[in-house]
């Protein structure tokens, strides 16, 4: 089967038919994993392959009851090691075969004729005993070695192993694992990795020999990192959420963590190769008369980022900002209508309201629940340039469903043909408008946040700093997802992330000329850190470690927080500028839009502050 990129939430009936037929005729472990792009990560999506093959079981199986027994319903297909069968199902209807469910019918013990369950004696000339075993880290912690300081690895492990690359353990040196925990191991092809293991080692005790180094340990950081890095990677799956013995849960006592670096083999050997590439990062060498210590973390960007950078860049794509601004809308346009739509909410109203130059357009988005609720007016992200009301809409979605709150998103006039200071302006009637229909939209007074994503964080950041100048309006707080807060692309965040990550140096400084003339970029309205900031309402700040605009981001939380203003500063780890946003393709930035959503819900349940005037 082809790579794909069909997700089961949005193929037609006939799609999902004609792929999964495919892949149940192959009868191959990878095709019925791969029926759908996001079938090990989304659990609608994964419900569609599981229906259908419990279909096929039904028509296997004779027997209503013992089909319905082999159809299991308490955890996602793939998160347990799947059945390749010839004939397996049909088995079940030979007149000599039976089924007994153990999780209704447990066995009580053995007895001389065979054993005996909770309801009856069953006879048996043959017991062939497969109760599973202790999956990778077993046969190693059943070996008595012993570490530095005479620790022992089955006692360093107590609370769960803890290794770098799967290969090494801080505490032990010298001492090499062949496919241990946080190596692709049982998830892979074993005789592949097993090679790879011992090639590797091999390898690395003839570079020892050659630099007369007789030590080789990873470091404390290095393991931290990988450790994190296999957690992570596990969690935008659905594995963590079963009990199978690739959580350790067929052993009782044993701690419940994924044990396999789920990854791939294939890039888990560009990681090892990496490491040695890079003097073999994270490892600390000793001999005699030499040392070496490379330290740090590999690969911190999170995996279904880089798959979605690999998969931008495969497609060759020409930079935004070699485009005229018109077809930079349009192919902006075409990316945004491809995306998830985010979840479903109570309730969706399209308007306008009244701008200082004509009407704007927006999208109030209700949640589900019974009101009144707290609103949240929405700048949306751009460049100044791009977007629109809607186009940040799986972002409101989530937003709205998480924090129980309704989202009023407003559009606001574009650079080039409306540069600065028009979008201030439409964001400041956006604010006066919002506040004075709080009740109309369903809202309750006195609770209005502003919030915005990049160039809308920029303008967010800017009315708030506007009304409390004007004292004109309440705002409860201020939500800044990856702000642009001033002009100064000198920062180490703009050099260590000019390229590479979708939104580029480059392209920052495009937009940035398209929107405000340099002379004017001093002005607090463009560049919001440059303004005053004492008492300004609670702010959460969200950054992404690989954005450009990350260290100003963390420059304003620093600066809002010297001037006295409660600040709370979200980090997405491994996250990209427009990853952050991205609703049902990115799952692990999902606990960043969770953490904003706590922020507000906490917000909202606080006495509502006195109007200023």
């Amino acid at each position: 089967m082809p790579p794909n990129e069909v997700t089961g939430v949005t193929a037609s009936d006939e799609v999902a038919r004609s792929r999964f037929e495919s892949a149940w005729e192959k009868g191959e472990l990878f095709e019925i994993l791969g029926v759908f792009t996001d079938q090990s990560t989304n659990l609608a999506s994964n419900a569609i392959v599981a229906n259908m093959i419990r279909e096929k079981i039904r028509e296997k199986v004779d027997d209503s009851d013992t089909a319905e027994a082999l159809c299991p319903q308490d955890y996602p297909f793939g998160t347990k090691r799947p059945c390749l069968d010839t004939n397996y199902y049909e088995t079940f209807n030979r007149a000599n075969v039976e089924l007994v469910d153990l999780r209704r019918e447990p066995i009580k013990r053995i007895t001389q004729m065979g054993l005996e369950t909770s309801k009856r004696s069953l006879h048996f000339d043959v017991i062939v005993y497969a109760t599973g075993f202790d999956a990778m880290t077993g046969a190693i912690v059943a070996v008595d070695f012993e570490g530095r300081d005479g620790v022992t690895l089955k006692d360093k492990w107590a609370a769960g192993p803890s290794t770098y690359l799967g290969l090494m353990t801080v505490g032990f040196p010298n001492f090499f694992m062949i496919t241990g925990p946080g190596s692709p191991s049982v998830l892979s092809n074993m005789v592949v990795s097993i090679e790879q293991h011992v090639d590797w080692i091999v390898d690395c005790i003839a570079f020892l020999d050659r630099h007369r180094f007789t030590q080789i340990e990873p470091t404390p950081r290095a393991q931290e990192g990988w450790d994190r890095r296999v957690a992570d990677c596990g969690a935008i799956t659905l594995l963590p959420s079963t009990n199978s013995w690739y959580m350790g849960a067929n052993v009782p006592g044993k701690p419940r963590m994924l044990l396999p670096y789920i990854a791939g083999v294939d890039r888990y050997r560009a990681v090892c190769d990496e490491v040695v590439e890079s003097d073999y990062l994270g490892f600390h060498l000793k001999g005699p008369g030499v040392e070496q210590c490379n330290d740090g973390v590999v690969r911190r960007l999170q995996l279904d980022v880089t798959m979605m950078l690999e998969a931008m860049a495969s497609m060759g794509l020409p930079p935004l900002e070699s485009l005229t601004p018109t077809d930079a809308r349009a192919f902006w346009d075409a990316g945004s209508s491809m995306l998830p739509p985010g979840p479903d909410v109570g309730e969706v109203v399209n308007g306008v309201f009244p701008g200082p130059d004509g009407e704007l357009a927006y999208q109030l988005l209700r949640p589900p629940t019974k009101g009144p609720h707290p609103t949240v007016l929405y700048f949306h992200g751009g460049g100044w340039l791009l977007g629109s009301e809607t186009s940040d809409a799986p972002l409101c979605r989530d937003l709205c469903v998480r924090a129980d709150a309704i989202i009023v998103s407003v559009n606001y006039r574009h650079a080039p043909e409306y540069p600065f200071p028009a979008a201030v302006d439409d964001a400041r009637a956006a604010l006066r408008w919002a506040a004075s229909n709080i009740e109309e939209f369903g809202g309750i007074e006195g609770r209005l946040v502003v919030a915005g994503y990049s160039a809308g964080g920029n303008l967010a950041a800017v009315v708030c700093q506007d009304a409390r100048n004007r004292g004109d309006v309440s705002i409860d707080g201020q939500l800044l997802i990856c702000p642009v807060v001033d002009f100064d692309f000198n920062r180490v965040s703009y050099v260590e992330n000019a390229e590479g990550y979708l939104l580029t140096k480059s392209l920052m400084q495009w937009f940035s000329d398209l929107y405000v003339v340099p002379e004017c970029r001093a002005d607090p309205q463009a560049a919001p850190l440059l303004g005053h900031l004492e008492a300004l309402p609670p702010t959460l700040i969200a950054t992404a470690q690989f954005d450009p605009l990350h260290d100003g981001g963390v420059a304003y939380a620093h600066a809002l927080e010297a001037s006295g203003v409660p600040v709370r500063h979200v980090e997405g780890l491994g996250q990209t500028h427009t990853s952050l946003p991205m609703v049902d393709v990115i799952i692990s930035s999902a606990p960043v839009r969770a953490d904003i959503a706590s922020w507000l819900r906490e917000l909202f349940n606080t006495p509502v502050r006195a109007t200023r005037r």
